[in-house]
């Protein structure tokens, strides 16, 4: 997901009551990794932004860094500057980090799509090689293909589903393990929370890639939820399926959108939205992580993209714990 700046979500939460404290940072009460999308403008700019990461999170994920469109947005001239100075802040401050994504249809560059086939397959092997090896040793976990399904469950028609065919995602997953061994590969994607033909396609894939002997993981389950649409369906049923499978599974970019203006009552209903996701990865051994897309509703995605919703995340604009956090943290 892209990252924005948001204006005008502080004015309406300066009147809300805040939390009490609770008992600690998140990251001290799960045995579960807890991490939070990061942007290194914002680490680098503001100090009150990274203290509270630093103090409660011990995984981060890079929100656009590593992007194929950030990371080579010309063809053979890279810039890693920003996943550098992320994967350096983790290593300096002792977190995990989760690389964000290696093949994904979104922010790509615009010289990726006009590739024929054969051109196409041999770039897509030559950017996984070069993004994962760079780190090698370094990421505890990739998300190597990412929204590959449209939501009645069929493949969605990307410029790597149409040109390369099915394969290409078997063949992501084997060449990211060939470049960083160590590390946890999955397969990531939205509105798979619940029961659903999207998840159930999710299902079958994974397990016919396991059948294949291909190096898959994991699965990643976003997590972008709404108060202007019921709990999904089924979560913790979902989330034990693909761990019989041999999996691991993860919530990887966990956020609750509300319609505005906020009130009390609804950052209650947020509380309980993200209380339901954080219980349904605890009751399953192999849910190892709770990753949320963005910690602040300073930086939040979620205002420019749904217009008339925002404050979708654990802190405010002041960067002060909101009724979700203590739901986590109680």
């Amino acid at each position: 997901m892209r990252t924005r700046l948001v204006a005008g979500v502080a004015v309406l939460l300066l009147a809300l009551p805040v939390p009490a404290s609770a008992s600690g940072p998140l990251k001290t009460v799960t045995n579960r990794y807890v991490g939070s999308a990061v942007a290194v403008q914002h680490l680098d700019a503001e100090a009150d932004y990274k203290k509270v990461l630093t103090r409660e999170f011990d995984s981060v994920t890079p929100e656009n860094e590593m992007k194929w469109g950030v990371v080579e947005a010309v063809r053979g001239q890279y810039d890693w500057s920003g996943a550098d100075a992320i994967v350096a802040y983790a290593k300096k401050t002792g977190k995990s980090v989760r690389g964000h994504t290696l093949v994904w249809h979104s922010q790509l560059p615009d010289w990726v799509g006009g590739l024929e086939a054969a051109e196409l397959r041999g770039v897509v092997k030559d950017h996984i090689r070069t993004e994962a090896g760079r780190y090698r040793g370094k990421i505890r976990a990739w998300d190597v293909v990412n929204e590959a399904f449209n939501e009645d469950g069929t493949r969605r028609q990307t410029v790597f589903q149409e040109k390369l065919g099915d394969r290409y995602i078997a063949d992501a997953f084997r060449w990211a393990h060939a470049a960083d061994p160590k590390a946890k590969l999955y397969i990531n994607d939205y509105n798979i929370e619940g029961l659903n033909p999207k998840s159930d396609a999710t299902y079958e894939l994974v397990k016919s890639l396991k059948r294949q002997g291909v190096p898959i993981h994991g699965v990643g389950i976003q997590g972008h939820l709404s108060l202007m649409y019921g709990f999904p369906s089924g979560m913790k049923e979902n989330i034990a399926r693909f761990a019989a499978l041999g999996l691991d599974v993860a919530i990887t970019e966990a956020d609750v959108r509300i319609p505005l203006p906020v009130t009390p009552e609804k950052l209650d209903a947020q509380a309980s939205y993200f209380g339901q996701v954080w219980d349904a990865c605890h009751a399953v051994r192999r849910c190892v992580e709770f990753t949320t897309w963005g910690f602040t509703d300073r930086h939040s995605w979620v205002p420019d993209v749904f217009p008339g919703e925002g404050a979708a995340c654990l802190f405010d604009e002041n960067l002060r714990p909101k009724p979700a956090y203590a739901r986590l943290n109680p």
